[in-house]
């Protein structure tokens, strides 16, 4: 039996399952085959990137009530792109990014990227 959500999988490609500001755009998909034949679809693992290596395009020094998001969008257009300030800070949580004000935040260019 065919999985219609499958075929459009296959049909987009790796690439395409998410979008170009997304954390995971480019990650290759595996299946994952159970003992009973089962195929179970997932994401191989993202490396972060080195955050030390990573061009830094600008330092911000956080305030009071600054949120990634909107750093994000300030800095680099796009809000969902809060991820990178997150990888050029060696930061998992997000909040843990700009909880302490006088904290200095990497602003950077993403891994293997040529501009921001």
């Amino acid at each position: 039996m065919n999985d219609p959500l499958d075929a459009l999988l296959k049909m987009l490609g790796d690439s395409q399952l998410y979008p170009p500001n997304s954390r995971y755009h480019g990650t290759a998909r595996a299946l994952l085959e159970l003992a009973n034949g089962e195929k179970l679809p997932y994401l191989r693992r993202r490396f972060l990137p080195q955050a030390g290596q990573l061009p830094t395009l600008l330092e911000h020094t956080v305030r009071e009530g600054d949120r990634l998001d909107n750093l994000a969008a300030q800095y680099l257009g796009d809000p969902e792109l809060a991820w990178r300030l997150c990888d050029a800070n060696n930061v998992l949580h997000p909040r843990e990014a700009t909880q302490c004000p006088g904290d200095t935040l990497r602003v950077s260019l993403a891994d293997g990227s040529a501009d921001a």
